[in-house]
């Protein structure tokens, strides 16, 4: 007697799309990235890890490990991919952690701080793989570097904060999500 292939419930339906998703929202972190690779520090992964943590709470860690691992397999695992490890996840519970701000402005300097942050935030690595002298060494040679990631990421967040959230609410909507 053959058994009957189980019903499709509601929170398999989730489930699939949860993972579609993440997979989707990940190869957009990539995709998005490489777009603007040609500029110095001056990235949309900020802006969409933000909105992602605001508005796709649960698929993000699963989005940011896509990207993670795709930066890897594209750029080659090295010791600056460790910093990615913990860099972005970091970023998107301070985020999740702020979701009652609702402001673009208070967003712009957030994302602006945290990209002036990012050298500092990754020099956490050197601590451990070399030394602390060479940690602050490379901290502070970056530091222009830093300075341009944070007021690009400023800019952007100031211009595409409100748009892009409207677009990813309706998109929610509109999938029953």
């Amino acid at each position: 007697m053959a058994t009957a292939m189980p019903s499709p419930t509601r929170s398999n339906h989730r489930r699939v799309v949860s993972l579609v998703l993440s997979g989707l929202m990940g190869a957009l972190l990539v995709v998005s990235k490489q777009a603007m690779s040609g500029l110095p520090n001056i990235e949309p992964v900020t802006l969409l890890i933000i909105l992602f943590a605001l508005e796709l709470p649960w698929e993000t860690p699963a989005a940011i490990t896509v990207f993670i691992l795709l930066q890897g397999v594209l750029y080659g695992f090295g010791l600056w991919w460790a910093m990615y490890l913990y860099i972005w996840y970091l970023l998107a519970l301070l985020a999740w952690l702020c979701r009652k701000a609702r402001h673009a402005l208070f967003w712009a300097v957030f994302s602006g701080l945290y990209g002036l942050c990012f050298g500092g935030l990754c020099a956490a690595v050197y601590l451990f793989a070399k030394t602390p002298a060479f940690a602050l060494s490379w901290w502070l040679s970056g530091l222009s570097y830093d300075a341009m990631h944070g007021v690009g990421n400023f800019a952007i967040m100031l211009l595409l904060y409100k748009p892009l959230r409207k677009a990813l609410q309706a998109a929610k909507r509109q999938i029953g999500y």
